[in-house]
């Protein structure tokens, strides 16, 4: 709840970087465009006081220049990849970032499909969206990519690639997450372009790993957290160091692939203007980070939150193991543990004594509230109750919810719905605390703080009902669940 990054000092120096960048290249400009543009949830949990559509803000400057095209990578279409923080595939959120970004008047030129090898999700995927008007571009999977550098800078390395359209001078290359093919998209039409005549540039907008701070740094080993699935290290950029004799922080994936552009840029230029994948950044983060201890902590709690979700993925059978042993090497190297996140412990103390799954969330001045499982209420939805209610300092006692609301909420889901499981989930508690509020200044009030619950902690010992998770991810609650089930049953509906 505390801020510790100065997001107007941001927006300012971030702003006149990518000018002074795009000022740097004459003619073209193809920006790849790390993290996330509408909402970089990461970024604003452990940079407390950043937007998480704040480089979108800087953006919208530039929008009778600039034209968007998606990368996503059509490996993750086959295996239906979910966004954690939204809880959509990825396919979904190509979708709903097109819809986004013409909302606010930027202009979506194209979809590039990376590692494309026919893939039967994929080429359905393509057809819908040529089917909306959407262009359609496929790109393939190189052979000794990144290493072979004189085989990717050639016709059947970069050169086999469909050569995606524009028309606007700078390109802003993004995707619904990390390992989409961003970078080898630019680098491939940086290639494609040099056929044709036309001089074009590169540039890279990613916020993470930050190359000014430790490469120990919480924030930095929470980036690694994040992308445990995609096996990233952070590293120190060894072509800085040499260049300028500065250490910087980097990552595996942009020094690996550093010798490529290098080669790229001789091959168009004669030279490069990049002597380190640092230089190739516009990154001001870190320049704008105004109490660190605060940032370190959000971080810490970033990374026992992945750790905790890997888990309860691997359960669910959305993930491999071998992120789950990634990230518990991570939390050994920043001396983490279960203590360190008391929501843990006070959930799992409230489910020992009432035998019951529980919840546990901690408010915004450190008191953590808990629910439990009852005939009428789940846990989640008992804990969202108890927190408005301590939230409103209203009395704990006190019923905020008239039974003639909620009796016949009950009757419609067992008797006409089907349903087996007579409690409320936290969706059907909210509408009903909702509907009490139209006559009840109590029931109101409670309604009030639900807007204070943003960015608070909480932890469940069973792994929640898809409703409940989305409840808590609408809300911004940050939750992490034990990787159980409450039943030992194998079907796990959504209710």
């Amino acid at each position: 709840m505390r801020i510790g990054f100065d997001h107007d000092k941001y927006t300012a120096m971030q702003s006149e970087h990518i000018r002074e960048r795009i000022s740097a290249f004459g003619g073209k400009l193809y920006l790849e465009l790390g993290g996330k543009l509408f909402d970089d949830y990461h970024a604003s949990r452990v940079l407390p006081g950043f937007r998480p559509d704040s480089k979108v803000s800087m953006l919208l400057n530039l929008k009778d220049q600039a034209e968007l095209v998606i990368a996503i990578n059509a490996d993750d279409i086959e295996k239906s990849k979910v966004r954690g923080d939204l809880g959509i595939t990825y396919d979904a959120d190509v979708l709903r970032l097109i819809d986004a970004f013409r909302a606010i008047g930027l202009y979506v030129g194209s979809v590039v499909m990376t590692r494309w090898q026919e893939q039967h999700a994929a080429v359905n995927f393509k057809k819908r969206l040529e089917n909306l008007g959407i262009r359609v571009y496929r790109h393939y999977p190189i052979e000794g990519y990144p290493y072979n550098v004189k085989h990717i800078v050639s016709e059947e390395g970069f050169g086999r690639n469909e050569y995606v359209e524009t028309s606007r001078p700078l390109v802003l290359v993004t995707a619904p997450g990390p390992g989409s093919g961003k970078m080898a998209t630019c680098l491939s039409q940086l290639y494609q372009e040099q056929k044709r005549g036309i001089k074009a540039g590169y540039a890279k907008f990613e916020t993470f790993p930050i190359w000014n701070l430790p490469l120990k740094h919480p924030v930095n080993v929470a980036y690694e957290a994040a992308t445990a699935d995609l096996d990233d290290v952070n590293m120190i950029d060894p072509f800085h160091l040499e260049a300028y004799g500065e250490t910087t922080v980097n990552y595996n994936r942009d020094i690996e692939i550093f010798p490529v552009l290098n080669a790229l840029f001789e091959y168009i230029y004669g030279t490069s203007p990049y002597k380190s994948p640092t230089d190739m950044g516009v990154n001001m983060v870190g320049n704008c980070i105004t109490d660190d201890v605060v940032c370190r902590e959000a971080a810490r709690q970033e990374i026992i939150r992945r750790y905790y979700a890997a888990r309860c993925l691997v359960r669910q059978g959305h993930a491999e193991m071998s992120e789950v042993e990634k990230l518990e090497l991570l939390l050994q190297k920043m001396n983490l543990s279960d203590d360190d996140r008391p929501v843990i412990a006070s959930a799992r103390a409230r489910a020992e004594a009432t035998g019951a799954p529980a919840l546990a969330i901690q408010l915004p001045d450190g008191r953590i509230i808990t629910g439990k499982t009852s005939d009428l209420l789940g846990p989640s939805a008992a804990a969202v109750i108890n927190a408005v209610k301590a939230l409103g300092n209203i009395e704990k006692k006190l019923h905020l919810i008239s039974p003639s609301v909620i009796e016949p909420i009950q009757t419609l889901k067992c008797q006409y719905l089907g349903n087996h499981n007579p409690r409320l989930h936290s969706d059907e508690i909210l509408l009903a605390l909702s509907i009490c509020a139209a006559t009840d200044e109590t029931a109101a009030l409670a309604m009030a703080q639900l807007k204070k619950l943003e960015g608070c902690e909480a932890h469940s010992t069973v792994i929640l009902a898809p409703v409940d998770e989305n409840i808590f991810r609408r809300l911004k609650i940050n939750l992490t669940c034990d990787p159980q089930y409450q039943s030992h049953k194998l079907y796990h509906p959504s209710r």
